[in-house]
């Protein structure tokens, strides 16, 4: 398998080449030359995720150095539980995909630590990785996490100062080397800004290994269609009818990582997504028109994204495959929190909501004609000052949140220039 630049000036190149590239020479995004088309049979006795995800993802690395360890990698990534549920029982026709299971309560723990194994599988000693991860939220917990510990790989998180919730924050900060967090000055598109001008420094980048951990890696995607995969699988099995998906999204990654899953034949029906005020993906689908604008604050912080970077995959792939795209305002991710939880008991954070209350805006002759699956992509404590006053009760953190709050901070402030980048990683820009 060879991977292609959505520029189409970029020389194909192999998985662990696009993988430690991050973006393209020509700055675009890297996509497959070709897909590999599945049946559901395919998949038959793989009972795990990560032997799903090893099933899946195996010939999208075929012919690289990952080819060989992507078993013991996905089985080692993927090793926590992944439950769909039905919050409601009065509503059987919607079922909640819970990818916070993981060790820092969001669905970015599937990417990062596929990523970081794939990491530590291709680099050396003599030969190191750098991953820049610029992070509305939930990316850079997840990040951290993976890279605590790892060989030959190190972790620089920018965020933007005060964006994100006191959780989040704590989050990217208590990570012991080899990471480093930055707090910018600056919103989350600066953050990609300075990211994508780090990466075009070619003596820096070239001097410290650069690459990302942002969904504009492709390492990022391929995984996240292992969850959508395992969840089509199980309700196509039991119903005989491909679900329909509601992706919350931001950046266009999670959404992304669906299209392309469906792509590949497994049996997905219709693509919603949901996003919360920033409204450039709302306004594309409904006027056909992209304009990028600067991102906005919301409950949903980790979806405050105006310029998504995966619209150029999207755009040059299928944005036909996308239903439709539903703009969640934050009076109505309250409402539906609350709401939710009056009627059922489901506990949502922000960024569920906006799922959520995509489903409830649908026709009950849309509900109805399919099986629908919302995903639920961060654990309601991290948002608990957002969520326990609108549900009237006190979260308890899982044990692996909890244990975030003994941990010390590490963090350094930096303005949003490419120059004080440079300098907390260890050299000058290039001129």
């Amino acid at each position: 398998m060879r991977y292609r630049s959505t520029r189409g000036q970029a020389p194909l190149v192999s998985a662990d080449k696009a993988l430690r590239a991050g973006v393209a020479p020509d700055g675009g995004l890297y996509l497959p030359e070709t897909l590999p088309q599945f049946e559901p049979g395919d998949f038959a006795g793989n009972a795990s995720l990560g032997a799903l995800a090893n099933r899946l993802l195996a010939p999208f690395f075929a012919g690289s150095p990952l080819a060989q360890p992507l078993e013991a990698i996905c089985a080692s990534a993927f090793d926590f539980p992944l439950p769909l549920v039905t919050p409601d029982k009065s509503e059987p026709g919607l079922q909640v995909l819970e990818l916070f299971h993981g060790p820092t309560g969001a669905f970015k723990d599937f990417g990062a630590r596929f990523l970081f194994r794939a990491f530590d599988a291709i680099a050396s000693a003599d030969d190191p990785i750098t991953v820049l991860a610029a992070t509305s939220g939930d990316t850079g917990g997840a990040v951290g996490c993976a890279a605590e510990g790892a060989r030959h790989a190190r972790a620089v998180i920018l965020f933007p100062r005060g964006r994100i919730s006191a959780f989040q924050e704590r989050q990217l900060c208590c990570w012991r080397e080899p990471v480093t967090a930055l707090r910018v000055t600056g919103d989350f598109d600066a953050c990609q800004r300075l990211v994508k001008s780090a990466f075009a420094d070619r003596a820096l980048s070239a001097r410290h290994g650069l690459t990302s951990a942002n969904s504009i890696s492709i390492g990022r995607l391929l995984p996240q269609m292992a969850y959508w995969a395992r969840a089509s699988l199980d309700v196509f099995k039991a119903t005989g009818i491909k679900p329909g998906l509601i992706a919350p999204t931001g950046n266009l990654g999670n959404a992304f990582a669906a299209v392309l899953a469906r792509a590949c034949g497994l049996p997905i029906g219709p693509v919603v997504l949901a996003t919360n005020a920033n409204g450039t993906l709302a306004d594309w689908h409904a006027s056909g028109e992209y304009t990028a604008r600067q991102s906005i604050a919301t409950l949903a912080n980790a979806m405050d994204v105006g310029a998504p970077s995966n619209f150029e995959r999207l755009s040059g792939f299928g944005d036909e495959l996308i239903e439709d795209v539903v703009r969640v305002e934050d009076e109505a991710i309250r409402a539906r929190i609350a709401a939710s939880h009056q009627q059922s008991g489901y506990i949502a954070c922000p960024h569920t909501a906006t799922a959520l209350e995509a489903f409830a805006r649908m026709t009950p002759e849309t509900q109805a004609e399919r099986p629908w699956i919302a995903a639920a992509t961060a654990h309601p404590y991290k948002f608990a000052d957002v969520v326990e006053p609108l549900i009237g009760l006190r979260l308890t953190p899982p044990p692996a949140l909890a244990e975030v709050l003994e941990r010390p901070v590490h963090v350094s402030d930096i303005a949003a220039t490419l120059e004080a980048l440079a300098a907390q990683l260890g050299a000058p820009a290039e001129n």
